[in-house]
């Protein structure tokens, strides 16, 4: 039966409950990975004994009423987007992959290049907060963002709020670029003041925030309603077509929060939202950066 568990099978079955849209919602962050060892992790990683993989994620898709997804090579693997290659190549159409590439090789770009060519739509690059992340200001990212915008493809961020003025600055030179903040920059829940420091992106129009991570930052049970506050700013300030929803499955299963809590906070319980703002946020703006085929 592939690895999609009971508790699935039964969500599954549950799955014609689910209530109807005129639109079709897309998760812009997931993960997938498998013990195997065609396609090793990288040395020194601390990989959890479980698998995630694209079958388990589709168990979760269909029992939720999501139709497309974007995976984000995880960590495990670093720089060999093998893995996930082979994800993408045999689930053609139901999934977009963003890669990585090793921001401290000048030949990163043309890495990248090859990699848009086997068929992934972004990359994404992760500065740390502390000087192992200081590359960000190096020389070596200019001509990787200057790639990334001739190829047309994303440049997805996980950066934490105290990198987003350095990235701003390299936002400035490529404002032709799309670019992605991953999970509000996890601006913490307890230094609100710090969210400015990613409200200020808002004057670059092809900047996109994804909403997620409100189960990590929140010191609160679900609906995460401190975390809220957060979503409730970025609204007012970049509004709906430039926010999406996303679950960072299965990484939000380490803070004992259910695939289906990611997407019932935005769908169901954020009272700030309209019908609209939804129709936004759980499709449309994840389609003006990652163009599904119908």
């Amino acid at each position: 039966m592939s690895d999609v568990t009971r508790r699935e099978m039964l969500a599954m079955s549950g799955a014609a409950l689910l209530p109807a849209f005129d639109y079709r919602i897309i998760d812009p962050h997931v993960h997938v990975w498998k013990h195997d060892p065609q396609f090793p992790f990288a040395d020194g990683q601390r990989v959890p004994d479980r698998d995630a993989t694209p079958e388990t994620l589709l168990g979760l898709m269909r029992a939720n009423g999501v139709d497309r997804t974007v995976i984000i090579q995880v960590i495990h693997y670093r720089y060999d987007n093998s893995y996930l290659a082979s994800v993408l190549k045999q689930y053609r159409g139901i999934f977009q992959g963003v890669c990585r590439v090793d921001p401290l090789d000048p030949a990163a770009p043309d890495h990248l290049s090859k990699l848009t060519e086997q068929g992934f739509r972004g990359v994404r690059l992760s500065p740390g907060a502390d000087a192992s992340g200081d590359w960000i200001n190096g020389p070596l990212m200019p001509p990787l963002w200057k790639r990334c915008e001739k190829l047309g493809v994303p440049m997805t961020l996980l950066a934490p709020i105290t990198r987003i003025p350095e990235i701003g600055k390299l936002i400035e030179r490529f404002p032709d670029l799309t670019v992605v903040i991953d999970h509000m920059a996890d601006c913490p829940v307890d230094r609100p003041a710090e969210l400015d420091k990613l409200l200020a992106l808002e004057r670059y129009p092809k900047v996109f925030v994804k909403v997620s991570h409100c189960w990590s930052l929140s010191k609160q049970a679900y609906p995460w309603r401190d975390a809220q506050e957060l979503v409730k700013r970025l609204h007012a300030k970049f509004g709906p077509q430039r926010l999406m929803w996303a679950t960072d499955w299965p990484i939000l299963e380490n803070s004992h929060a259910e695939y289906a809590q990611a997407l019932t906070l935005v769908r169901d319980d954020m009272p700030f939202l309209n019908v609209e703002d939804k129709r936004w946020m759980l499709s449309k703006t994840t389609e003006r950066v990652w163009q599904f085929a119908a």
